[in-house]
């Protein structure tokens, strides 16, 4: 079988694609990059007899005979790089954010037009056995249409802070807005309804002592509420509440389906209740029906990271570059529907939580807006279109705070723990090349 010849740029988070290559009958590693020697010396020693060369620079990575790139660095990072392989004849998979700036989405759009090459996003989250099986029942008519759905990624992250943010006062987690990470929660119900958003309103959560001890500055949460192309309402809730959540629900015109809450101790997102009926003139009440989703490949995926959805982004993103049209990849304007909204939430929050519109950048007149709209919470990025992380302004911390954090990490990286943990974390490349 043909194989497709992969680099990852990041050591930590490209873990999990690295596995997925060494194992996969139509892909395999043939480069690793990240500028963090310590990550590199980890991959050498797990990867030991394999013909695997590794790169501490992305010049001489990206130069290397390859087919495709996985993209496993910073998640506020990954455009520029998207943009530079794309532009070197190479196949993009993009870990999550596909961008940090509205000029970053315009360039990414239109590179990947011109190339004529895959880009697929990497949210994984879509790929869960429930919101998959979501996904198959919507796109069969089983549920209707829209009309209002729910979402949520709630992760209190305190406990594993050292182990993705390393203590750095610049990283990117200690320095974005509460809507930024919206593409876990938002991403799964766009994925299963291709319904485009048109508006959202923007709200934030506190800023409590959970965030300030170990060095975030944003609130502890965000929430988007987005109306649809058909009229259907989304609430997406995301971020650091005290108790872990990852639940879905889409009410349609037919009926609900919904994945289990984490507190029923049914499996949460790899559990499934439908509840459907076709009106015929009167409302029938049926009891729903609850089952455990499955698919042909389970038996392989389910040793990968993230509920196996790590395998299944890999998978669809090799099987469309070999031509395989039945591939389920999320292409870039994709990307774009599930991650705008959390950008435009948040400036409907420092505007006074008014609606906001979402850009179809599908359409090349929309795009000229935004060709220099560069407004983040990064200072080198942003210059003077600086946005705060925090509505109410940016918090100082104290350096104390991100050293505890950093003698913390190195702590656990130390007894190999910290690198377990952060190698199957989202979007946590440590790369910064």
């Amino acid at each position: 079988m043909e194989k497709v010849r992969i680099g990852v740029l990041g050591a930590y988070r490209g873990t999990s694609m690295i596995n997925y290559c060494k194992a996969a009958q139509n892909a395999e590693v043939v480069a690793i990059c990240d500028k963090w020697t310590e990550g590199l010396e980890r991959q050498k020693e797990q990867n030991a007899g394999l013909d695997i060369a590794y790169y501490d620079n992305f010049e001489d990575f990206i130069r290397h005979d390859m087919d495709a790139v996985v993209l496993a660095n910073y998640a506020n990072e990954h455009a520029p790089f998207a943009i530079r392989a794309l532009k070197e004849g190479k196949h993009v998979f993009s870990e999550v954010l596909p961008a940090q700036t509205m000029k970053e989405a315009v360039e990414l759009i239109e590179t990947v037009e011109s190339s004529g090459l895959v880009y697929a996003y990497g949210e994984n989250y879509c790929y869960m056995p429930a919101p998959y099986e979501m996904k198959k029942l919507y796109e069969e008519n089983v549920l209707g249409e829209l009309e209002y759905a729910e979402c949520e990624y709630l992760h209190n992250c305190e406990s594993i802070w050292p182990s993705i943010a390393y203590g750095d006062k610049n990283h990117w987690r200690n320095n974005m807005y509460s809507t930024f990470y919206c593409t876990h929660s938002l991403g799964p119900i766009i994925h299963a309804t291709g319904l485009r958003p048109v508006s959202v309103i923007g709200i934030e959560g506190t800023q409590n002592a959970r965030c300030l001890r170990v060095g975030r500055k944003s609130g502890s949460y965000g929430m988007e509420l987005v109306t649809l192309e058909n009229g259907g309402v989304i609430k997406s809730l995301h971020g650091g509440l005290y108790k872990n959540s990852i639940w879905y629900s889409i009410n349609g015109s037919k009926g609900r389906a919904e994945s289990a809450r984490e507190d029923a101790l049914l499996g949460d997102v790899h559990h499934l209740y439908v509840n459907v009926d076709s009106y015929d003139g009167e409302y029938n009440h049926n009891l729903p029906t609850a089952y455990k989703p499955t698919r042909e490949l389970d038996h392989i995926a389910n040793g990968y990271g993230h509920g196996g959805s790590d395998f299944y982004c890999m998978y669809h993103f090799v099987e469309k570059i070999l031509g395989n049209e039945n591939a389920d990849i999320i292409d870039v304007y994709e990307a774009m529907d599930m991650f705008l909204p959390g950008m435009f939430a948040y400036r409907s929050i420092l505007a006074g939580n008014i609606p906001m519109e979402v850009p179809n950048l599908r359409d090349k007149a929309v795009r000229e807006q935004y060709r220099d709209d560069v407004a983040c919470t990064s200072p080198e990025v942003a210059g003077d279109q600086l946005l705060p992380t925090f509505s109410k302004g940016t918090p100082v911390i104290s350096d104390e705070v991100y050293a505890e954090q950093y003698r913390l990490w190195r702590e656990e990286f130390e007894a190999n723990e910290g690198y377990t943990k952060a190698a199957f974390t989202q979007g946590d490349g440590k790369n910064k090349s």
